[in-house]
């Protein structure tokens, strides 16, 4: 495994195991509810943000795909 695929592997496990946008959002979004602090209503506008959102949800959507591959090669070759 060269650095580059072991670099892969690392940010695809990094993914997977970070929450993802949706969750941060709502998280905050409880927060904001019960005191609104500055610093967190501007990380909830981050988080609520179009291409944030979008782009999480292409980086975890990337991730399981590739997760899948890797089970489907491994059904075939056992």
């Amino acid at each position: 495994m060269d650095h580059a695929e072991a670099s892969g592997h690392v940010w695809r496990d990094l993914v997977e195991r970070n929450g993802s946008v949706e969750q941060d959002r709502a998280v905050l979004g409880g927060l904001i509810g019960y005191d609104a602090d500055p610093f967190e209503v501007e990380l909830f506008e981050h988080a609520s943000d179009p291409q944030v959102r979008l782009i999480d949800r292409a980086q975890r959507s990337y991730a399981g795909q590739y997760r899948r591959r890797l089970r489907r090669l491994r059904s075939r070759g056992a």
